[in-house]
């Protein structure tokens, strides 16, 4: 297992914004500041103030962090961004892809994977991490829309006028009487209007709050990206474990069924000699089919956990990963339990996460008070017209297309618009920002806590399973001399097979055991990796392997015949009454 290098995060990350360009950077602070109101919202019960008596010395988390802590990718490495040449033929298909032929989910390939593989596939393929990655550009797009605000606004209209045509016929009956005489006139005139507006807010209250609330929103996503990215290498860790820890109970259960194959073959023979019981060869038997189920049960794990893995990778529909690495112990924890919480506290983005949504409240309580502050712009609209011909021409008489007007306009002011009264609306939002702060604050405790038992946890676990391994490791050696004699103790007719038997089971579930812990193991030690951000762990030697491939005793290299599937309906066992195995 390779395992990035992790710095210990800065107490007070400073960072560039990514949108540097505009007046933002240059914006004044709100008329409120970011901490909560200390009154109560009407009659609402305000919630009780933690005792500060004996935790005086505690610093807080605004001044270890600051109100509004930056995210600091420089604490993890970056995500592979694309496949080695030896991976690409494992590229995830589209994220629309949807086969619907038999052959295209066909299992044609296995790949044998590493755990480094494994993470690479994970970083570049998984489609979780893609959409994560997504929010973050969705939130950085939503605070360029923010910082807009600081610029003007320029609208061009034309008022369906450009151009235009228009035909006019009018008709007027001028004197009174049947047959009085009458006058028509016509008109026809071609031209173009338009109207340039230009509106520039110079004081808007709520245009830095919303900007603020914006930057914090593209600090968590950019934070939620880091946390995805960590819980992804964990996840895919993890899962290759899972993986290991299923190929040795395959082996474990390989080996178990050809020691029952040949505890059946000894106890058959003998039984045929004379020298030994129908008994002996009952038990044989029934072993060996416990043996067969477990090595049946392992098989399925087996092809669970690696399906298991492709859906984490995002593997080629006819492609299933293995892993090509044993499972093993990787490294030794360094660190104390104490350095691990510490570490945790200034590490882990959880808790950033909760004082951007303290800052984010504190900002849309100051644009809600901003509702109702005045607002003034300057406007300024320029309007041009031209149209050619003529009106009111008496009917019968050509219209001069040569005739035309002109007119160009501009006005400049200043708007001014201030609500007086809303109903108590705009503090009312207020006070609900407030106590939305106040109750993040809470989480905030809440998630510290949860954080510390986690690094606990793993830690207690950790030491655990290290016991685990000493243990399991003796009573896998230990069995495996204690099943040596108890074969030759039957083989020569000093004891019965039932102790075969039960030495038999003790190595499988020894064996069993060893791999739970190992694999344990490493897991704790990935989610203490992933809960502190720490790097001090001490490498295990690889194991040194001989050129030689060491000798085994051949009569236990029995080979393991498979077994054909039966329906149910034809496998389950019947009375001669046609009563199930387990009726009375």
């Amino acid at each position: 297992m390779v395992f990035l290098p992790l710095g210990a995060r800065p107490s007070l990350a400073q960072s560039t914004p990514v949108l540097s360009s505009g007046p933002d950077t240059t914006a004044q602070k709100p008329t409120t500041t970011a901490e909560p109101s200390s009154k109560a919202a009407g009659t609402a019960p305000s919630p009780a103030q933690p005792s500060t008596a004996g935790s005086g010395a505690l610093p807080t988390a605004t001044e270890l962090k600051g109100e509004r802590p930056r995210s600091d990718p420089s604490v993890l490495a970056p995500a592979a961004r694309q496949l080695p040449e030896a991976l690409q033929p494992l590229v995830a298909p589209p994220p629309l892809a949807l086969p619907d032929l038999p052959s295209q989910v066909r299992i044609q390939q296995l790949r044998p994977l590493g755990l480094q593989e494994v993470e690479t596939l994970a970083e570049v393929n998984n489609p979780n991490l893609k959409a994560v990655a997504s929010q973050v550009e969705q939130a950085q797009s939503n605070l360029r829309a923010q910082i807009s605000a600081w610029y003007p606004t320029i609208n061009l209209t034309t008022q369906n006028n450009f151009p235009s045509l228009r035909n006019s016929y009018s008709f007027q009956n001028s004197a009174t009487g049947l047959f009085a005489p009458t006058g028509a006139t016509i008109g026809a005139r071609i031209g173009a209007s338009m109207n340039i507006g230009i509106n520039w807010d110079l004081i808007n209250p709520q245009r830095v709050p919303q900007i603020s609330a914006a930057r914090d929103s593209f600090e968590k996503a950019q934070n939620q990206y880091l946390i995805a990215l960590r819980d992804l290498r964990l996840q895919a860790a993890q899962a290759y474990f899972d993986l290991q820890l299923t190929d040795e109970g395959v082996r474990i259960g390989q080996e178990s069924v050809r020691a029952s194959l040949v505890s059946l073959k000894d106890a058959r023979a003998r039984f045929q000699a004379g020298v030994s019981t129908k008994l002996d060869v009952l038990q044989a038997e029934t072993q060996l089919a416990r043996d067969q189920q477990l090595l049946t049960n392992q098989l399925s794990s087996q092809a669970i956990a690696r399906r298991s893995l492709a859906a984490l990778l995002d593997l080629p529909q006819d492609i299933t990963p293995t892993a090509k690495e044993p499972a093993r112990v990787l490294a030794t924890w360094i660190p104390s339990l104490q350095e691990s919480i510490v570490a945790a506290f200034a590490f882990r983005e959880e808790l950033d996460q909760v004082l951007l949504d303290i800052s984010i409240a504190n900002s849309n309580a100051n644009a809600s008070l901003g509702s109702t502050q005045p607002f003034l712009s300057i406007v300024n609209n320029f309007g041009w017209d031209r149209s050619n011909g003529q009106t009111n021409v008496p009917e019968g008489q050509s219209i001069n297309f040569d005739n035309f007007s002109y007119s160009i306009d501009n006005a400049i002011g200043l708007n001014l618009r201030w609500t007086l009264f809303d109903g108590g609306r705009a503090a009312a939002e207020f006070r609900q920002q407030k106590q939305a702060a106040e109750q993040n604050r809470f989480n905030f405790a809440s998630r510290r806590d949860a954080i510390r038992f986690e690094v606990e946890t793993s830690f207690y676990q950790l030491l655990q399973n290290n016991r685990d391994i000493t243990t399991t490791s003796r009573e896998v050696i230990s069995s495996r001399e204690a099943l040596r004699l108890a074969r030759l103790r039957f083989q020569a007719g000093v004891t019965t097979q039932r102790e075969v038997v039960d030495s038999q089971r003790d190595l499988t579930q020894a064996e069993v055991r060893y791999a739970t812990a190992v694999t344990d193991y490493n897991k704790r030690l990935a989610e203490l990796r992933r809960r502190t951000g720490l790097d001090q762990v001490a490498f295990c030697k690889p194991p040194a392997l001989t050129a030689v491939k060491p000798a085994v005793d051949p009569a236990t290299q029995i080979p393991i015949d498979p077994q054909p599937l039966q329906p149910a309906c034809q496998a389950e066992v019947r009375g001669p009454g046609g009563a199930g195995p387990l009726s009375p």
